[in-house]
């Protein structure tokens, strides 16, 4: 017996060294045996892993993740329907998308105040970086500004200023808010300039007296008021007398211009001899109605306005307005997400930051 385990022994052995080597053999490269998708698993661990590793800090010793953050602005338009208005909206959306890489979100107040400040509250709860407004009511500003302030959030208002003792509050008190707007006394200048460089200066008759109907904006609107006001003092320093035959808001709408400007030709006929408008969109329906009275733009009739619309400006071209003013869109969206930046990032910022207007009358200034 002993003899025959003698030889089971070494036979145990061999099938012992057999099966390790078998299992050493399936190993493939010495590593354990995975099925193809644990094996594209762990390689997309290890992918992950090493650009982990290589993101490292940038110079302030945040991630670049963190440095990739976009930056969330809000954005409350008084209104959706103002032509110039849309032109400035998306003209900022698109800057702040392009030039900052910040994802925009822009609200509706339609024309309601109430409406536009819990909009404003909804982007301070979501801590957005930034919030730049279209006042409704320039009058509810401090409300806006102080709620932005008490949460530590930049605030820039666009296109509808607050008044001067709200914007001295801002500087007084430290606050991360500023304006972009206009001087809406050079656009008014700029109206009755180009009422002065016309054959007649306005005044077809000849009797010295231009003779004219105002189309308003907004009642109360500092625009409004100053676009209307220094109109009339640019022809009177120009050294022509004048004569209001009509006047009347058309709340900055196309069609209330229209129905104005067919009320005043009704009343005064060819006695009118300029309508000025305080914005284009009023003066294209001005136009409407005059031609519908058989009125001829620059044969018998000035009219002006003031945005410089794409419509407007092809109606000069075709000689159906005499001229505008250019409301630089570009220009104070521009300004207005650059300044917004500068404060998010701590800098400093003026509380008023003020964008020329310019003057559109003729062909050959359209194609400067």
């Amino acid at each position: 017996m002993k003899k025959r385990e003698n030889r089971i022994f070494p036979i145990c052995l061999l099938l012992a060294l057999a099966v390790c080597f078998l299992a050493a053999c399936s190993s493939g490269k010495g590593g354990t045996q995975e099925s193809p998708a644990a094996s594209k698993s762990a390689s997309k661990s290890m992918s992950e892993s090493a650009n982990d590793s290589g993101k490292g800090a940038d110079d302030n010793g945040e991630s670049a993740e963190a440095a990739e953050k976009k930056l969330r602005i809000g954005v409350a338009i008084y209104r959706y329907d103002d032509n110039f208005m849309k032109l400035y909206r998306e003209e900022l959306r698109q800057y702040l998308e392009e030039a900052y890489n910040a994802e925009v979100v822009m609200r509706n107040a339609r024309g309601e105040q109430e409406e536009q400040i819990s909009q404003v509250i909804e982007f301070i709860e979501a801590g957005y970086d930034g919030i730049i407004v279209n006042l409704v009511d320039t009058d509810r500003a401090g409300v806006i500004a102080d709620s932005c302030h008490e949460a530590g959030i930049p605030l820039v208002f666009i296109n509808r200023e607050p008044k001067a003792d709200e914007q001295a509050r801002w500087k007084t008190e430290k606050m991360a808010v500023s304006c972009i707007g206009t001087d809406s006394k050079q656009a008014g200048t700029y109206q009755g300039g180009i009422i002065l460089e016309t054959e007649k200066r306005g005044d077809f008759n000849g009797d010295g007296v231009v003779s004219y109907v105002m189309i308003m904006g907004e009642k109360d609107n500092e625009d409004s008021n100053y676009r209307t006001e220094y109109s009339i003092k640019a022809l009177e320093d120009g050294g022509m007398k004048t004569e209001k035959l009509f006047s009347g808001h058309a709340d900055w709408n196309k069609e209330e211009g229209r129905k104005l400007a067919e009320k005043a030709l009704a009343l005064y006929g060819r006695r009118i001899e300029v309508i000025f408008c305080n914005n284009d969109a009023m003066a294209n329906g001005a136009w409407e109605a005059i031609d519908a009275a058989g009125r001829k733009t620059g044969k018998d009739i000035y009219l002006v306005g003031v945005d410089a619309l794409e419509e407007t400006v092809q109606y000069i071209k075709e000689g159906k307005v005499t001229g505008t003013v250019l409301n630089d869109h570009t220009g104070q969206s521009h300004t207005a997400a650059d300044v917004l930046m500068k404060m998010i990032h701590g800098d400093e910022a003026e509380t008023r930051y003020l964008v020329d207007y310019v003057k559109i009358s003729t062909i050959s200034t359209l194609q400067k």
